[in-house]
């Protein structure tokens, strides 16, 4: 398995694995609203767009040419994204995306901490990370979540 920074050519297959591990662990959670404010973020175009700009910094592990996990992180330093296929949970994936963001100097720019907003099915993997909640569950267009934090 290899990490690399994501092309703009691999937009479409990585926020189509995001879609399929959202669709399977997020979306009983989530009321229509949120389902479509999900979906609209990850759209391709959108995706593109960010990253021209150096809004949005993505990563993809592959196993051969396959991309089995996606994480993206915004400034300054915030998880935007972090999703693994099925398939490859409780490999480590996750962590390894993580470490990868984690020492990439030109993401990390001077920043000491990490932001993120948690579903509830991942809260309990980034307080392995040595994240903690910085609030209670909220609820924004739909999306339901618990933002959390970690200082590096």
């Amino acid at each position: 398995m290899k990490i690399l920074p994501l092309d703009t050519k691999d937009v479409v297959p990585a926020m189509e694995l995001v879609l399929r591990v959202f669709s399977e662990f997020e979306t009983p959670e989530y009321r229509a609203e949120g389902i479509a404010e999900f979906k609209a973020f990850i759209e391709p175009d959108f995706i593109i767009d960010k990253m021209k700009k150096s809004e949005l910094h993505l990563w993809g592990a592959f196993e051969n040419a396959l991309i089995i996990g996606v994480i993206a992180v915004r400034p300054p330093l915030h998880i935007s994204l972090l999703f693994v296929d099925k398939q490859y949970h409780r490999r480590g994936i996750a962590r390894k995306l993580f470490d990868t963001i984690m020492s990439d100097k030109t993401v990390i720019n001077g920043h000491e901490r990490v932001t993120v907003y948690s579903s509830s099915y991942a809260v309990e993997f980034y307080r392995r990370l040595g994240f903690l909640p910085t609030d209670t569950e909220q609820v924004v267009n739909g999306l339901r979540f618990i933002p959390m934090e970690c200082a590096r």
